[in-house]
């Protein structure tokens, strides 16, 4: 049958792409394994060593919001990490179950990794083929920064996924607009909002999109084209307004009701701005170059990304036009935005990097077969043209190898300023008796000391009673719960508040053979004329002292 037969007369100035239409007996397995095949190789990737680096400070604020009571949760979103609340409450949810070891926290961020690379090959066979959908999925899989953030209880791995799926919803209610189709889309934007603002900059490739869809689209061809039922004789075709004002309409309505959702997140988080990012420098041009190093975990993998993501966009012509837009417009726009507000975190742009695997799975498919010859793809046909674009993939999985370790070992930031927190927690643990005490310093910074020895030192000693054997955070005046906060608040009077301890575990950020002498203001008064130091005991980015009460 002619594609004229098949489209009820429909125009062909938007040819149909290649292996888009399977048939036959085993085109149901071959279109599993496209997007199958690289959720499982990230779910295996994700998931091996998923224990090995203890949780950074951004993890245990995961864990500190996560763990508490849903009141006092959205009380701290009142007063910091509203962005972050939304995720807070499904890690609440998830704990509840499964509990807060680091693998149960960190598995969410696994689940949705894979989810992601699933439906990054989802929507490459819709819009450049099933070989590039495959291959494109199995090289997200193998990039280090998948594992990275796959392996971290943040959002990033939940954002990377709803970035997807709202493109790949967007493809199909433009291919076919209905409003089941818009509604998805409006969910899927609302949620990745949710996940985290900064991603809604994703919205600009998309709008883009819609605009020029005439040029680029229809994306696919067979059962998802418009339906000779569906159109008019003569009209709603991509030479007529109505057919286009019809998805432009469906897109402003849909990205309207998401961000009516959004708008109370938005206002919280503009007023918590300037505290939630005060660690952030204005951003530079030097960071532009960098960026595709830091969101791979791999200078060099980062490198080999970028060339072929613009081989890809080379080769693809105009249907690489979303996915560009999808790469290059969210980064320029937080770019721009850096400049003036402290906006730039390369981790914050993550969700970019399935859309450049996207346009490098177009590169490594080669030459598409000609437009318009539907043909079936089973899955041993599907193996032949992926072969040169596996080797391709598997030769940057090795490049990345030393990263991947790199990320197992350890997942501060930047690495070289690792907190061995379990480390210092083991110190205490080996030493502690009953009525010991616990000072921190520093207390306000983003290094939260304190909460990693929180969370470390009940699971070493074996110990997860709300009451059970530890050092008491004597200079505390008021809890964070209390405060609503990440952080507590220490007594004015420190000498008052260490009367009648004896002996205090002094934990302070940094080497330091003097520990004492690292504390500032009254607090390191009051120790100094109070105290004097036993032992001391330095790990990784972090040393631990045993202070005796001066006889």
């Amino acid at each position: 049958m002619s594609q004229k037969g098949h489209s009820g007369g429909q125009s062909d100035a938007h040819p149909p792409l290649p292996e888009s239409q399977s048939t036959g007996p085993q085109a149901g397995p071959a279109r599993v394994a496209v997007w199958a095949v690289p959720l499982l190789v990230t779910l295996v990737a994700g998931g091996s060593g998923l224990s090995s680096a203890q949780p950074w400070r951004d993890e245990l604020a995961t864990w500190s919001a996560a763990t508490r009571p849903v009141g006092d949760l959205f009380r701290l979103t009142r007063t910091v990490d509203a962005a972050t609340g939304p995720y807070y409450l499904v890690v609440h949810g998830w704990t509840g179950v499964f509990g807060d070891s680091v693998a149960a926290l960190r598995l969410p961020s696994v689940l949705a990794m894979a989810g992601a690379a699933g439906l990054t090959a989802v929507l490459g066979r819709r819009l450049s083929g099933a070989s590039a959908g495959l291959l494109a999925g199995l090289l997200f899989a193998v990039l280090p920064g998948t594992s990275r953030y796959a392996q971290e209880a943040r959002p990033y791995a939940l954002v990377t996924l709803l970035a997807v799926l709202a493109t790949v919803l967007l493809v199909r209610a433009l291919d076919r607009p209905g409003r089941l189709r818009w509604a998805g889309y409006a969910a899927a934007v609302a949620g990745l909002g949710l996940a985290h603002l900064l991603a809604l900059g994703l919205l600009a490739g998309h709008a883009v999109a819609v605009l020029t869809f005439a040029a680029w689209g229809p994306p696919t061809t067979g059962p998802t084209r418009p339906a000779a039922a569906d159109r008019r004789p003569g009209i709603d075709g991509p030479g007529d307004g109505r057919w286009w004002g019809r998805r432009l309409r469906g897109w402003l309505l849909a990205v309207s009701a998401a961000l009516v959702v959004l708008v109370p997140l938005l206002v919280t988080a503009q007023r918590q701005r300037s505290h939630q990012l005060d660690w952030v420098a204005a951003a530079r041009l030097a960071d532009l170059a960098a960026l595709p190093g830091a969101l791979a975990q791999s200078g060099v993998v980062g490198g080999v990304l970028v060339g072929l993501a613009a081989l890809g966009a080379a080769r693809s012509g105009r249907r690489a036009l979303l996915l560009g837009l999808c790469v290059l417009l969210p980064v320029l726009l937080v770019f721009v935005a850096a400049l003036a507000v402290p906006l730039w975190v390369p981790r914050y742009l993550f969700f970019t990097v399935p859309f450049a695997c996207l346009l490098a799975g177009a590169a490594l498919a080669g030459p598409a077969p000609p437009a318009g010859r539907a043909q079936a793809r089973p899955v041993r046909a599907l193996a032949r043209p992926v072969g040169a674009g596996l080797a391709v993939v598997a030769f940057a999985a090795l490049l990345g190898l030393p990263d991947q370790a790199a990320v197992r070992h350890s997942h501060g930031w930047p690495r070289s300023a690792t907190v061995d927190y379990r480390g210092a927690a083991a110190v205490i643990a080996a030493g502690q008796r009953p009525g010991d005490a616990v000072v921190y310093a520093p207390r306000h910074g983003w290094l939260f000391l304190d909460l990693g020895i929180d969370y470390h030192l009940p699971r070493i000693t074996g110990d997860r009673a709300a009451d059970g054997p530890r050092p008491r955070d004597v200079l505390v005046a008021e809890g964070r719960r209390d405060r609503a906060d990440l952080w507590v608040r220490e007594c004015d009077r420190p000498a008052g508040c260490l009367a009648g301890v004896d002996r205090v575990w002094l934990v302070v950020a940094g080497r330091h053979d003097d520990p004492l002498a690292a504390v500032p203001g009254g607090k390191g008064d009051a120790l100094r004329a109070g105290f004097t130091v036993e032992q001391v005991r330095s790990r990784p980015g972090v040393t631990v002292a045993l202070l005796v009460r001066r006889r």
